[in-house]
């Protein structure tokens, strides 16, 4: 039982059977069209995010299987602050906004993935990238945020979430 796999990733709801797909998975003989298709469907609430998709063939049956993971941390903040990209000089160039609970919402659907054990530590990661992409976290950088957390300063508001 031989399987071929391809991993890659792809914009969310829009798969097509080119490239980075058909190059691997074309040889099989699988049916692409439908690979395609499970794709799209798998990936529609994800629209306009780079999603890792692993595509495993067995190439004796053409059966496949679909994984979808998680688009990356910085991805889920872009969408949160609504622009399409980070700056080229952190500290120098603020792109966008996000709420501490936007934050929130980002550890939360990345929650297994991050360092740390609590709500806190996964916050404070998520606003550390937020640093190198120039968003800043309730209008402000969000170094002065992590310090108002390790101050008390969004206790309550960390606890209800926790």
């Amino acid at each position: 039982m031989a399987k071929t796999v391809c991993e890659a990733l792809i914009e969310g709801g829009k798969a097509s059977a080119g490239p980075p797909i058909a190059p691997v998975l074309g040889p099989t003989g699988a049916n692409l069209y439908q690979i395609v298709q499970e794709i799209n469907r798998l990936t529609a609430d994800l629209k306009g995010l780079k999603v890792p998709v692993k595509i495993t063939v067995d190439t004796d049956t053409k059966e496949f299987e679909i994984e979808i993971g998680l688009p990356p941390t910085s991805a889920l903040i872009l969408k949160e602050a609504g622009v399409e990209k980070g700056t080229a000089s952190a500290g120098n160039e603020v792109m966008g906004n996000i709420t501490l609970e936007q934050a929130i919402t980002v550890v939360k659907a990345k929650e297994k993935d991050l360092l740390g054990t609590s709500l806190v530590e996964k916050v404070k990661s998520v606003l550390g990238t937020c640093v190198s992409m120039g968003i800043t976290v309730e209008g402000k950088e969000p170094r002065i945020v992590q310090q108002e957390i390790d101050e008390g300063t969004y206790a309550s508001q960390l606890q209800s979430n926790d």
